[in-house]
Parts: structure tokens; C-alpha cells; sequence
């Protein structure tokens, strides 16, 4: 049987990192997978938290299994009866660094043998330190780690804890939000209610940055001159009437707002600490289900609760089935949210039925399971 060990440090795992392991569970028989601990380096997570990662990030691949280690690396693999240590090299000053170490484990004379693969160009620029510098300034991660691992990351570093509300129109989410803020401030828990929505109504009507300015015009020059008002701003009404009438062009309007929408969601997020409502009717249609680690409340309602509080919005029965036709329905959303978790091995869906008769107990205990769930510290 042939064996190897792919050995790091896991202060965080990231894609990087798994595609070397995957890469050597391909060509030997038995991976192990090292986490080992530096006696002079300062490291964010503890042994067994990267350990954890590891072995979280790397469920289901049948041959690979992590072990935390410590002393020297050839010592390790002596014990473990291996003979080859998997390396991943990005550039040539990694070569240089492995290279290096390979003549001090030889010099050990164990008859252990380095074996170098190197980094996917699409990959070579993924480090633990870059994950953590983006974190740093909240930059987006989950192209970098895994969502398990991106949301420890966020625990450690930010003490945020990102939990999303969403869907159909008039099943409340604002509703449950402002209730959640209220708990929180009850229960002395930081929480703080971001609407994603309101952060594209101030990109559409508000916002004088000139990137904002452009995206006003790109968007101007899509539907029409004549959703613009005299200002540059846009219209949300009559922006409405041509996007909810036609699925195509409400999903190039998505499109257009989903980069800006996520700059100006990084400097929402900057600076707040504690549980974060991401509240969104189209968090799904949108793909931006990662950024709450797939961590998601799904409110439904009647149809009939649901038409009542649309037409008490001043909206026609017309307008309110062109509105829901524009959106993936509660079965879909749930059929996507379902598939994310079920791909990124992490996550959890908390279904909410509100037709107005949410209680305090009921809000409280779903309150509750998400503090626990997002291991939140209080």
C-alpha cells in the first residue's frame, strides 16, 4: 500500500490546501493528513479547532485521515510508516522553502522522500494569511474556505455571526428581524438587522459615489430613459413596472446590483460585531446564500395572509402576481437552500411559519436554536 503525508499547519485550511490533499488522495492509497504545531509560532485557531476544520473540510474523501501532530515532521511520518511527505508549492519561493526542508528531514536519515505538487494557476494565490488579511478589512472569503471554515473565521475575527432571513414578498421578514433585534437587546446579545434591499434602493436613488453614478446609467441605459427622474436617480416605481413584468429583465437587473450590493454590504458589515440579520427577499435568486454560510430562516405564510398584506401595501391583485411570478416560490427556495448544504457539507435552514400568530415563546425558541447553532458566545 502506498501512503503519504500532507502536513500544515490549518491556521485556516483553504481550497488551496484541499486541492493538493484531493491531488495526492488521487495517486496513493492511504493520505494522511498532518496538523502539526510550531512551538514558536502564534497561531488564531487552537490545535484542535484546525484540527476540526480539517477534518470537516475533508469528509468524504475515503482515503485521507487528519491527525495533529508535534516534533518533526520525518519523525511523524517514520512513526506512521510512511515514506513519502506531500508538498504544494505556489511559486518559487515556496520551491526554495520545501527544498530546504527536504535536506533537513534527509539529514535526519529516516529515508523519508518529499514529493512536490504544484498549485493550480486559479488557486496559486489562496494563503491562510491572505484569507485572514481579507477578513481583516471584511472582505469576502468563501471563494478562499470552506463555509465552516469561513464562518469560524468570522467568529474569531470579527465576532460576527451571520444568520439570513428571506422569503416570498409578505411573509414578514422585516417583521421577524425587528423581533430578533428585540431579543437581542433582551437577552443582551450585540445584534444588528442589514436589509440587502434597502441597500439596492439606496444604490438606485441615493448613493453619489461615482461608481453608483455608473451603475445608475448602465442600468438607465438597459430599460429605458424612462424610469430615470430628472436627477439621474431611478425611479423605483416605475423601475417596478418594467422588471416585475418580464422575468428576464428583472434577472439582468439582478445582475447589474449584485457586485455593488456586495462592496456596499462589506462596509455595513465593517466594524459590528455580534448576531447579523442579513434580511433579503432574494437571497437565493441572487446566489449570495454563501455569504451567511447557508445559515438561513425561510418564513412562509397563506396565500391568503400573504395577498392581504400585499393589497394593504397599496399593491393591485395584479401587480401582486406578477410580484411573486419575478420569485422563486417557498418550495423552490427551499429546494436551493437544501442543495447548498447538502453540497457545502454545512449549514442549517430554519423554516418559520408566520400568518401573524408568531408568539413570543415560538419567536424566542427559534431566536435560541440560531444562537446555539451559530455557537454564538453570550
Amino acid at each position: 500500500m502506498k501512503k503519504a503525508i500532507y502536513s500544515f499547519s490549518g491556521d485556516p485550511i483553504t481550497f488551496g490546501h484541499i486541492d493538493i490533499i484531493k491531488r495526492a488522495a488521487s495517486t496513493f492509497d492511504e493520505v494522511i493528513v498532518g496538523i502539526g504545531s510550531n512551538p514558536d509560532k502564534q497561531y488564531m485557531f487552537t490545535l484542535e479547532e484546525r484540527t476540526e476544520m480539517a477534518e470537516r473540510s475533508l469528509h468524504g474523501i475515503r482515503n485521507v485521515t487528519v491527525k495533529a501532530f508535534t516534533g518533526l515532521l520525518v519523525d511523524f511520518a517514520y512513526e506512521q510508516d510512511v515514506h513519502v511527505i506531500v508538498k504544494g508549492v505556489r511559486n518559487a519561493e515556496d520551491f526554495a522553502y520545501e527544498n530546504m526542508l527536504h535536506q533537513l528531514g534527509a539529514s535526519q536519515k529516516l529515508g523519508i522522500d518529499t514529493y512536490i505538487l504544484f498549485a493550480k494557476p486559479e488557486l496559486a494565490h489562496i494563503s491562510s494569511s491572505g484569507v485572514k488579511a481579507l477578513q481583516k478589512e471584511n472582505g469576502f472569503i468563501q471563494e478562499h474556505v470552506p463555509l465552516y471554515v469561513k464562518q469560524a473565521i468570522e467568529a474569531k475575527m470579527a465576532r460576527q455571526y451571520i444568520i439570513g432571513v428571506t422569503g416570498e414578498i409578505g411573509t414578514g421578514k422585516s417583521f421577524l428581524s425587528k423581533c430578533f433585534l428585540e431579543l437581542g437587546e433582551k437577552q443582551k446579545i450585540a445584534t444588528h438587522h442589514i436589509d440587502l434591499d434597502d441597500i439596492g434602493h439606496r444604490i438606485l436613488e441615493d448613493l453619489t459615489e461615482p461608481q453608483y453614478v455608473k451603475i445608475r446609467k448602465q442600468i438607465i441605459g438597459t430599460f429605458g430613459n424612462e424610469i430615470a427622474d430628472s436627477n439621474g436617480m431611478i425611479n423605483r416605481k416605475k423601475l417596478g413596472q418594467v422588471v416585475f413584468n418580464d422575468a428576464v429583465a428583472l434577472i439582468k437587473l439582478n445582475a447589474l446590483l449584485k457586485k455593488p450590493i456586495l462592496v456596499r454590504l462589506k462596509r455595513e458589515l465593517y466594524g459590528k460585531s455580534g448576531l447579523i440579520i442579513l434580511n433579503s427577499a432574494l437571497l437565493i435568486e441572487t446566489g449570495t446564500v454563501n455569504v451567511c454560510n447557508n445559515n438561513v430562516i425561510l418564513l412562509e405564510c397563506s396565500k391568503e395572509t400573504q395577498e392581504k398584506r400585499l393589497l394593504e401595501r397599496g399593491l393591485t391583485k395584479a401587480q401582486i402576481k406578477r410580484r411573486l411570478e419575478s420569485q422563486y416560490s417557498f418550495l423552490e427556495k427551499k429546494k436551493i437552500i437544501e442543495i447548498a448544504i447538502n453540497n457545502d457539507n454545512h449549514g442549517r435552514l430554519w423554516i418559520v411559519k408566520n400568518d401573524g400568530k408568531l408568539s413570543e415563546k415560538s419567536l424566542m425558541s427559534t431566536f435560541k436554536a440560531v444562537i446555539e447553532e451559530l455557537k454564538l458566545k453570550t
